[in-house]
């Protein structure tokens, strides 16, 4: 068997990074595509390569005869490459595909070597490589018929996205035999070519072929194994993360991307925290219903955005901000506090952050489940000197959670101390038994209150960024929405709070569902023997990891084994020395393979 690649293209689209070389020769963490190709070439036993060559086909040529890969290499040039597309390449290379039983793949593709072993060592000899469609797949789509033969090529205009769970992407990994070759794709592709002309893709031959009642050709789907098609720069920071060279550079990588993981679909993301069970279907579907039309209209200003968040929590308009989530909050309410702000580590840190460190007054519960009461708290900050205290309730990570008369009896001390008071209860509606501090009354008695909510977390809908803050305190109020850009939130946001009230009941069903799905996840990860699991109000939950491995070790080899990303906090302040991570709660399914991974790990020697 032989291997058959093509090379030919220029790629465009990568810009300066192929600005000397051709695509093949780009380099994902250090090492160039080609080089990892003709490795998993070698390992599957593949002795002998035709590379179509055309863009700076020398450079190319020259890379190859170093690598001494023990693989013969014979090179076809096309002198077209510019104004000729793939089809053409591989009518060049044709006559090689008449002598051997061959694997033709594209260059521009990174996969892991089971993808390549996989193909090769399946008994069928003509084979299209394919994996469910995706969304960031571009490139040929096909339906599979129940014996996996393909049953069509899906053009352009014949693509529908209701019909994704049917579709099939080409990998642009094929396996010929040579009787497939001589009988079918190379008589085809000679007169599509010539009747055709050479700007086609060779996948148009394969569609032609597929019409015929005797056609051999089978589909061959993935099961999990990993490839990634690199075309433009965004594809090259993809491909990085999913093939990092190792374990741990993996999982930087990931981390640091804070999101976008619709891009890694085989991910499991713990590390992140929404409510798995809101916005339901109905609610779904009314936004899908109104996308085109949002997408194309102007949200409304500040003004109008006010009043709709007025009307969901209840409150005065001139109570209430709308932020680009809480986070554009956060940073407009730190900036404007002035002297010490008492907090509570360790905390979710975008508000320390936003401050000056001598700015802010520490208080580290001393114990290992990191509680506290509303006496903890005026006890220890009774004698310091801040202006602001800010309180997190239920507490990230820690899932500490004061209740409504804890609340009020901080509320009644900072008023007499003169302390401003900063509330963040993004999570409070997971509480078992919840209640806000955005209301009217409470607001009005207490203009030194001021209550943030970020809607992404229990709302379940992080896309949208959506927050909240309200104060009675206008003038706050005030200096913060002037110092917002107008049109701070999209149509998509602003659509979301028109409508939400009419999902208001299902949002407090799924509320409730989720309590009762925390509790069974959390019964679950108390049989982990080397897991101590704090209890939460929230949906997370902080975990001290004992014996076996470091909180990071933990987070690496989930990630690295399992596509499973939890939350590392040993890096966070107030974590010193401790081995601590939090896993946030998803659905049923979800919640138990974490728990039977972890498992696993456990029985590991």
């Amino acid at each position: 068997m032989q291997a058959l690649i093509l090379a030919a293209g220029m790629g465009k689209r990568l810009g300066e990074l192929t600005g000397e070389n051709t695509k093949c020769m780009l380099k994902v963490n250090g090492i160039p595509l080609i080089d990892r190709t003709f490795e998993a070439l070698r390992k599957v036993g593949i002795t002998r390569l035709v590379m179509v060559t055309g863009y700076k086909s020398e450079n190319l040529k020259k890379h190859i005869e170093n690598l001494d890969s023990g693989i013969e290499t014979i090179f076809v040039d096309n002198p077209d490459y510019a104004t000729t597309n793939n089809i053409y390449s591989l009518f060049l290379a044709s006559e090689y595909l008449c002598q051997d039983d061959t694997i033709l793949l594209e260059s521009d593709i990174i996969f892991e070597d089971r993808v390549l072993e996989t193909i090769v060592s399946d008994p069928r000899p003509d084979l299209a490589l394919v994996d469910k469609y995706e969304s960031w797949m571009d490139g040929t789509v096909v339906k599979l018929n129940n014996d996996l033969s393909i049953a069509s090529f899906i053009t352009k205009k014949d693509f529908h996205y209701s019909d994704i769970g049917k579709y099939y992407k080409t990998v642009n990994i094929y396996k010929f035999s040579r009787d497939f070759s001589q009988h079918y794709y190379v008589p085809f592709l000679n007169a599509y070519c010539n009747a055709l002309g050479k700007n086609e893709y060779y996948e148009q031959v394969l569609k032609v072929i597929s019409l015929l009642d005797d056609c051999p050709m089978q589909a061959l789907p993935l099961n999990g194994e990993k490839w990634y098609e690199i075309d433009d720069i965004q594809d090259l920071d993809i491909a990085s993360s999913m093939f990092a060279p190792t374990a741990e550079a993996k999982w930087k990588a990931f981390m640091e991307r804070f999101g976008g993981y619709w891009r890694y679909p085989h991910l499991k993301d713990f590390a992140y925290l929404v409510n798995p069970y809101f916005p339901g279907p109905n609610m779904t579907d009314e936004l899908k219903a109104s996308f085109e039309q949002l997408m194309r209209d102007y949200p409304s200003g500040m003004k109008v955005n006010s009043l709709l968040a007025a009307k969901n929590f209840s409150v005065k308009s001139d109570y209430i901000l709308v932020g680009n989530g809480a986070a554009e909050l956060i940073k407009a309410l730190m900036e404007n506090s002035r002297g010490k702000v008492g907090t509570i580590f360790p905390t979710f840190e975008e508000y320390p952050n936003r401050l000056e460190k001598s700015n802010v007054e520490r208080f580290v519960p001393d114990n290992p489940d990191f509680s506290y009461t509303a006496e903890d708290l005026i006890r220890y900050f009774n004698g310091k000197s801040i202006e602001t205290l800010l309180v997190i309730n239920p507490d990230n990570p820690s899932g500490n959670f004061l209740t409504q008369d804890d609340m009020l009896a901080l509320l009644k001390w900072s008023l007499e101390k003169g302390i401003r008071l900063v509330v963040d209860e993004s999570f409070v509606d997971f509480a078992d038994q919840p209640y806000t501090l955005i209301d009217n009354r409470i607001l009005e008695d207490n203009p030194h209150l001021a209550v943030v909510k970020s809607i992404s977390k229990s709302y379940g809908v992080p896309g949208f960024r959506l927050g909240v803050l309200a104060s009675s305190d206008r003038e706050m109020v005030a200096k913060m929405k002037k110092q917002v850009a107008i049109w701070n939130i999209n149509s998509f946001a602003e659509f979301f709070m028109q409508i939400f009230e009419k999902y208001h009941s299902d949002y407090i069903k799924g509320c409730a569902r989720f309590r009762a799905e925390r509790a069974i996840f959390f019964e679950e990860l108390k049989q982990i023997s080397w897991l101590r699991v704090i209890p939460s109000q929230a949906n997370y939950f902080l975990c001290e990891v004992k014996g076996r491995m470091t909180s990071r070790e933990l987070a690496i080899k989930l990630l690295s084994d399992n596509d499973i990303l939890i939350k590392d906090c040993s890096g966070k302040d107030g974590f010193e020395g401790r081995s601590y991570i939090r896993v946030a709660v998803r659905d049923r399914n979800d919640n138990h393979l974490l728990y039977t991974k972890l498992k696993e790990i456990g029985n590991d020697d």
